[in-house]
């Protein structure tokens, strides 16, 4: 009983540390998806200047996916999907 409870304290954080440690493959893919959706109904100038910001933070995400920053590379990528839907719901609620 000892051995499993001891196991169980090395198991838990090791896969808390794995699930964290995974590249944000997910992430990434729908801060594209967002961009592109927020580029076809970009209607002003100020809307192509906030999808251009957002174009250069999923630079930044995938810069760091590359250098194995995953937790940066998420974070960014969450950045520049939320700037896109915000410039998608702007642009389609007029």
């Amino acid at each position: 009983m000892i051995r499993f409870r001891s196991l169980g304290m090395w198991l838990v954080p090791l896969l808390l540390v794995v699930a964290c440690a995974q590249a944000p493959v997910q992430e990434m893919s729908d801060a594209r998806q967002a961009l592109q959706a927020a580029h076809a109904v970009a209607e002003n100038e100020i809307d192509v200047i906030r999808l251009q910001q957002a174009e250069r933070i999923l630079r930044e995400a995938e810069s760091a996916l590359e250098a194995g920053r995953y937790a940066d590379a998420r974070r960014q990528a969450e950045a520049a999907r939320a700037e896109a839907l915000a410039v998608r719901q702007r642009a389609t609620a007029d």
